[in-house]
């Protein structure tokens, strides 16, 4: 128990008062050394990717003081970590009803509502960012990414290029606006391709791809395809058209009619379903995955493939895209089987302007041929460059190698080049 000594008038003595400041001093200097240590704890196990722990230690936080606005932010960015961006957006809008003007929480929460969709609710929030500090570069990277997410590309070049001007060395905008492309509807492409056998003559084929983006969320393709093997000619003519209805969401539905000369399919139908995931993991940056079947009816012969594609979106503008097919084939007089088959490609940028593939498949049949089509395995190798040569145009090409059951081989080239308007 303290005494107060005090003087004769009843005024407490000054060595009372100068205890008491000290002890509120030592008091304020614990709860400061206390708060600097459980977030340098969670910065720890976070450096660990112990990000259950540092959760922990945020929720115990929180029990010991829960308008502690620094723990609640800090709970929003372990949620995004976890993919829990619901969650994660209840905790960044609490934090900014008390500090409505916090760029790095204004940033995570148009990073979540982009995550989750809600991409014209996210550009509201980086535009409250941008008034507050037009000149950061993270706030304007994001804005750009928002506009390119809702399909605005005229902008997102225009803040892309604001990016540059104020930090010319920025190399994710210089490679955003290298490779954005939204301004072009239309893309032309015309390509050739060749092949040889090892125990049949050679095949060639030519190809004229239009691909027109009527709006944001409808676009067409068609194909026109030329095709001479086995000293015939074969035409085909492929339609298709796409709806993005949500912006993660597509379906895209075709057919082909040919005149076929027995070497390529009479005629085709097919339909896909996509769907496109963001992460916030450092590997990760995004996943499309996607269900295709395909019908194909030839002379003598029917196939039906049914197809599952992941692309996978790396660090760095790498890619990984992992493809399984399974093949049902039918003919005249025969019973029914089931192949499967598969391939994986990675793509790679080499340096500006230039970018390639590398592709290996086991099984892998494209059944546009008549000769791609029966009761072989087959094991195949493939790489490819593109390059863009000026904006709006790019060139393609790609080398390949099959083996086959049986001790046969199968060489393929092609080329093509794009025009975009």
């Amino acid at each position: 128990m303290v005494r107060a000594f005090t003087y004769a008038n009843g005024t407490p003595h000054v060595c009372l008062w100068a205890f008491a400041v000290m002890l509120l001093a030592v008091n304020a200097a614990l709860c400061q050394q206390n708060q600097t240590d459980w977030q340098q704890q969670v910065r720890e196990k976070v450096q660990h990717h112990q990000i259950e722990a540092a959760l922990a230690l945020v929720d115990q936080r929180l029990g010991q003081d829960a308008a502690d606005m620094e723990a609640h932010a800090w709970r929003g960015r372990l949620l995004v970590w976890q993919e829990h961006w619901a969650a994660a957006e209840s905790e960044y809008r609490l934090v900014l009803e008390h500090f409505p003007d916090d760029t790095e929480i204004l940033c995570g929460l148009a990073d979540v509502l982009l995550w989750q969709g809600k991409a014209k609710e996210a550009l509201g929030v980086i535009d409250h960012a941008r008034k507050i500090d037009s000149t950061q570069t993270e706030i304007l990277l994001r804005r750009a990414r928002i506009l390119e997410a809702l399909h605005n590309a005229s902008e997102a070049r225009s803040q892309y290029r604001e990016i540059l001007r104020l930090h010319p060395e920025n190399q994710e905008a210089k490679s955003a606006l290298a490779g954005l492309a939204g301004e072009y509807r239309n893309e032309l492409r015309i390509s050739a391709e060749g092949s040889t056998f090892s125990s049949i003559g050679p095949a060639e084929a030519e190809e004229i791809y239009l691909t027109s983006h009527w709006t944001p969320r409808f676009t067409t393709m068609f194909k026109s395809g030329f095709y001479q093997r086995f000293g015939q000619k074969g035409e085909d003519f492929l339609g298709t058209a796409s709806l993005r209805f949500t912006n993660s969401d597509w379906l895209t539905a075709g057919g082909v009619f040919a005149n076929d000369q027995s070497i390529i399919p009479k005629s085709e139908m097919l339909f896909e379903y996509g769907h496109g995931l963001h992460f916030s993991n450092p590997w990760v940056r995004g996943l499309e995955a996607s269900y295709q079947q395909h019908w194909f009816w030839y002379q003598g012969a029917h196939v039906l493939t049914l197809n599952c594609t992941q692309i996978y979106y790396l660090p760095h503008d790498w890619t990984w895209t992992l493809s399984i097919t399974g093949a049902r084939s039918g003919f005249s007089g025969t019973g029914v089987e089931w192949v499967p088959s598969g391939y994986g490609r990675l793509g790679f940028p080499i340096r500006r302007n230039l970018s390639g593939n590398l592709t290996f498949g086991s099984g892998t049949e494209d059944f546009a041929q008549i000769d791609q089509i029966g009761h072989f395995s087959a094991r195949t190798y493939a790489g490819g460059l593109k390059y863009r040569l000026a904006p709006g145009q790019d060139i393609q090409g790609y080398v390949a190698v099959q083996d086959r059951t049986a001790g046969q081989t199968q060489h393929s080239f092609g080329v093509s080049y794009g025009f975009h308007f």
